[in-house]
């Protein structure tokens, strides 16, 4: 279910405005996120920030593609796959 606000932000500002805020927050948290491994800057709460951000805007693009219960399915596949490979590199480090 699509969290109201996000959907009534999708039906004020629009789909296409909405879709290019998705990847300016994505990039600003990957802004962040540089600057603190290369520069070595603690700069944890600008991270929580932009994370917060982005969850917000994934949001609105799952709502707007009608996408969520998919996107949940696939990552719920991915996350059985990482912890297969957790499990194989467990065995070959022990």
């Amino acid at each position: 279910m699509t969290n109201p606000i996000c959907q009534r932000a999708l039906d004020t500002w629009g789909e296409e405005a909405q879709m290019l805020m998705v990847i300016e927050e994505m990039s600003e948290l990957t802004k962040e996120i540089l600057k603190n491994i290369n520069r070595k800057k603690n700069n944890v709460d600008a991270i929580i920030e932009e994370t917060a951000d982005v969850e917000i805007m994934l949001e609105q693009l799952k709502a707007n593609y009608d996408i969520a219960e998919k996107v949940e399915e696939y990552k719920q596949n991915k996350l059985k796959l990482i912890e297969q490979r957790l499990n194989d590199y467990d065995k070959k480090t022990a």
